[in-house]
């Protein structure tokens, strides 16, 4: 794919005798346009964008419009149904399902969003890190991530979770370090292989460039698309363990509020009172939709070689 757009305009000269001669005039268009154009040919990406910001609008916004907060208890309206005074009903002790589910949601994106982020950044460093200084340093890191991958990793999190005493940060941080990070963290450094043989590489190390300067400078620039979609992906992941612990009870305690510790209380109560689960889970199923359709238009916009964005 190229960095220009062909404009043709057509104009006949007076001075060449014979059929009309065409003038082809370029306009020159930044990268970003090129990629953004690309996503918006995407109605489903487009579509998933817009879910995802209503939903953090809501996530940001609902708690300050609820008429309760999450963990005030109204005794008049036990299990009640939605109404114009609970929108999204009530619960067996009378907390406003309409304000835990914002609170909720909000919780769970902080979660998505910080591990996303920090899972990203630990896996690029660590991949092109092994990639690029071999030797001793490559053959350790992938000891650790493959010793990593055979683990069953959610129960070793779920059981240091336990111990948290439900602080989402703590959870957080937990899911970073133990989860999340060696696979991707592999597939960078296979990509960053041949990476680092390339003629700039190569130039920058003949010039003295120091060796994470090269990390930092050369090889990430180099692999942004793949940690974009490694972001985006990774905020669905971190949704759905996050949604795993907290249903089994390891993960946010009461009295703060997740989706998944949400739905967890709702299921008990599926046939008597749906509303506790119904609504909890179509905010979950809504973002977990929505990053998945932001995640394949990235891939879509960021691969020249994909032809579902169409030509630029």
């Amino acid at each position: 794919m190229t960095s220009e757009m062909i404009d043709p305009t057509v104009e006949a000269s007076p001075d060449a005798p014979g059929p009309e001669t065409t003038r082809v005039a370029t306009r020159r268009l930044s990268k970003w346009t090129l990629y953004s154009r690309r996503y918006a040919r995407n109605k489903g990406a487009v579509a998933g964008l817009v879910i995802f910001v209503l939903l953090v609008l809501f996530a940001i916004i609902g708690p300050l419009v609820a008429r309760y907060d999450h963990v005030e208890l109204d005794f008049l309206a036990l299990s009640l149904g939605p109404s114009s005074e609970h929108w999204f009903g009530t619960n067996n002790a009378g907390n406003d399902l309409f304000a835990q589910v914002a609170v909720g949601l909000q919780r769970s994106l902080m979660i998505a969003l910080t591990v996303s982020i920090g899972v990203t950044i630990v896996s690029a460093l660590v991949g092109t890190a092994a990639a690029y200084f071999g030797g001793w340093t490559e053959r350790i890191t992938l000891l650790i991530i493959h010793f990593m991958m055979v683990i069953p990793s959610f129960l070793i999190l779920a059981m240091i979770s336990n111990k948290s005493g439900g602080d989402w940060r703590i959870i957080a941080l937990i899911m970073i370090f133990v989860i999340g990070w060696y696979f991707p963290a592999r597939v960078i450094w296979t990509l960053a292989l041949s990476l680092r043989e390339r003629e700039y590489i190569s130039a920058a190390r003949y010039m003295g460039v120091r060796g994470f300067t090269i990390v930092l400078r050369h090889l990430l620039p180099n692999i942004g698309s793949l940690l974009v979609i490694n972001f985006t992906l990774g905020v669905v992941g971190a949704v759905v363990t996050e949604t795993g612990l907290s249903f089994l009870g390891f993960g946010v305690k009461i009295p703060d509020v997740s989706l998944g510790a949400l739905i967890g209380a709702g299921s008990s109560s599926l046939t008597t009172a749906p509303w506790l689960f119904y609504f909890p889970a179509a905010a979950l199923t809504l973002l977990t939709v929505s990053m998945a359709l932001v995640a394949d238009g990235l891939r879509d916009a960021l691969d020249p070689t994909s032809a579902a964005g169409g030509r630029a």
